[in-house]
């Protein structure tokens, strides 16, 4: 095949060709469209290290894809990180140069480690959330006859806060609990005018990806909130935001999606209550 040009045809046609790779292939194409600036800066052997596969196997997969060899492919990261924002990584630096590095391991300097590197990922992410997304995410929320939710794993507690504020603001909610192992039949009671709202972040939990897929075929919206563009749970949906879960040492945070969960209700309560000036999420305890 011909090799792509441009750093927007390479990620056009690894999402193409994405269902047809092996599993290591894989592995490495969510590395590359969720670390672009690293994959610009690193060498072949450091990123290999980093995605614990060999870094023939990143040579391999850049041949596949049409170059010579991986420096050829990674020329196109080289080439978007001269006009894109600093990475992940860079951002980290520059918060720890900021705020003093952490010489300790007391439970402070976890605490401290924390904080820096979720404030890099909420800068990333302001930067990455396209704003027609927002809107038309808010207008299928407002919309909606009944919101359906659904996240396991680490992803359930972001569909619990959505459940809790969405309540609140008087929107019909129906989570989608995995217990009973009745979370597939709900799903199928979803109407013409219901939306569902998804979360899932690797490794995804196979009854979120069977019922997004079951929903996705009948039809009905979807709201999905994942790590990446190439996440299973992101092909049927009408909106996807994708929040990268970067390199961790000890711990992947929930800062990122549970902001975007929780910018989404304010968003909705300023349409629900025609206030773009305060917008107040009612809680139990104020009733």
């Amino acid at each position: 095949m011909k090799a792509p040009q441009d750093y927007e045809e390479l990620i056009r046609v690894i999402h193409e060709r994405y269902e047809e790779m092996s599993k290591s292939y894989q592995k490495i194409a969510l590395y590359l469209t969720q670390n672009p600036n690293d994959v610009a800066v690193h060498s072949v052997n450091a990123l290999a290290e980093r995605c614990g596969i060999h870094a023939s196997s990143f040579v391999r997969f850049a041949q596949a894809l049409g170059y010579e060899g991986f420096k050829e492919l990674q020329g196109l990261f080289q080439r978007r990180l001269s006009t894109a924002a600093p990475g992940f990584e860079a951002r980290v630096k520059a918060l720890e140069e900021e705020l003093g590095s952490r010489a300790d391991r007391s439970e402070y300097g976890f605490l401290r480690d924390l904080v820096v590197r979720d404030i890099a990922s909420l800068q990333a992410m302001l930067e990455q959330i396209d704003p027609e997304h927002l809107a038309k995410a808010v207008g299928l929320l407002e919309a909606a006859e009944t919101i359906f939710l659904i996240g396991q794993l680490r992803s359930a507690p972001v569909v619990d806060l959505l459940r809790y504020v969405l309540t609140m603001l008087g929107k019909r909610c129906v989570l989608l609990d995995p217990s009973g192992g009745l979370a597939t039949h709900m799903a199928r009671a979803m109407q013409r005018n219901d939306v569902l709202v998804a979360v899932s972040f690797r490794f995804y939990a196979t009854e979120v990806v069977n019922i997004v897929e079951e929903v996705a075929a009948r039809g009905h919206n979807i709201i999905a909130i994942s790590d990446s563009t190439l996440s299973p749970v992101a092909k049927g949906a009408a909106v996807l935001f994708a929040v990268p879960e970067h390199e961790y040492s000890f711990s992947r945070s929930l800062a990122a999606p549970m902001c975007l969960a929780q910018s989404l209700t304010v968003a909705l309560a300023a349409r629900l209550q025609n206030n773009v000036e305060e917008p107040r999420i009612p809680t139990v305890t104020g009733q």
